[in-house]
């Protein structure tokens, strides 16, 4: 059963936050609605607080009748006491006959397998002075300053893209929040790489797969809100994303049948619209 809350908060992440820890839920779990924007005013006067609408699936609630006051104080009458049974003697319990030992191989059931790691992938060596080993270098000095002992592994992908994987055990530090410490990690790297140089590339720093996991989130979100705002005819406004996940979100409804999207908002705060129909008021990046 779907239910709401309406939250008000000194900016739009305060209010949804506040929302958040009332529910006892992550953002994913949620839609929200801009209802009021915040006004920052004048020396504070006239300033505004942000109003959101947080929609929420609650379970069913209970709508048992309740009863008058009439009938709670009408008093009970006494039970009646049944006569007591005399007990029936006991008999002794019957044997069920024994199952054959090839049946009873057959009902047992099978054993669970543990489930198989993917095997390690193999890396070749960077060959020496190649860009390979230019980005290698770059990313196990800049991991060295900030910590970490995973060690990054370069290849090719095509004629102006190369990837970078880094393998270690504690990669959770290297990924951050929603990726963004292994954005961070890409643009630095990326700055370096193409720094005096007259062809760019792009390098993409990727870590236990966290991409191609993120990928999928997005595009599961994305279905889920589109369904929403079909279901319900009523824009919903997702978090502030990324260019390139906003990519992802406006890639995975495009085909939708009845559904647009458009950004709104500054950097870093630009967030996708999921609208119902095809009315827009920005375009999409």
């Amino acid at each position: 059963m779907e239910k709401f809350i309406i939250v008000e908060g000194k900016t739009y992440e305060l209010a949804v936050e506040t929302a958040l820890e009332q529910l006892h839920l992550d953002r994913d779990s949620v839609s929200v609605e801009i209802l009021e924007k915040e006004k920052s005013g004048f020396l504070g006067i006239g300033s505004k607080p942000a109003k959101v609408k947080v929609t929420y699936e609650g379970p069913a609630e209970n709508n048992a009748p309740a009863l008058s006051s009439a009938s709670r104080s009408k008093p009970k009458k006494p039970a009646e006491k049944k006569p007591e049974k005399k007990p029936e003697p006991q008999r002794a319990p019957e044997k069920k006959p024994e199952m054959h030992p090839e049946r009873k191989a057959e009902k047992k059931p099978a054993a669970k397998q543990p489930e198989k790691k993917a095997a390690p992938r193999d890396y070749a060596p960077a060959a020496p002075g190649s860009m390979e080993e230019t980005i290698e270098t770059f990313l196990k000095g800049l991991l060295e300053h900030m910590g970490n002992d995973a060690v990054p592994h370069a290849w090719k992908e095509d004629s102006e893209t190369y990837r970078a994987d880094l393998v270690g055990d504690n990669l959770g530090a290297l990924i951050g929040r929603r990726g963004d410490t292994l954005d961070a990690i890409q643009h630095l790297t990326n700055y370096v790489i193409n720094r005096g140089g007259n062809k760019r590339i792009r390098v993409n720093v990727d870590a236990e797969g966290y991409r191609a996991k993120r990928e999928d989130a997005l595009r599961h979100l994305a279905l889920k809100v589109a369904g929403k705002v079909t279901k319900y005819r009523r824009n919903i406004t997702l978090e502030p994303m990324n260019a390139y996940e906003r990519h992802v979100i406006h890639a995975a409804l495009q085909d939708v049948e009845n559904v647009t999207t458009y950004s709104t908002g500054s950097e870093p705060n630009r967030r996708v619209v999921v609208v119902f129909g095809d009315t827009q008021d920005e375009a999409e990046d």
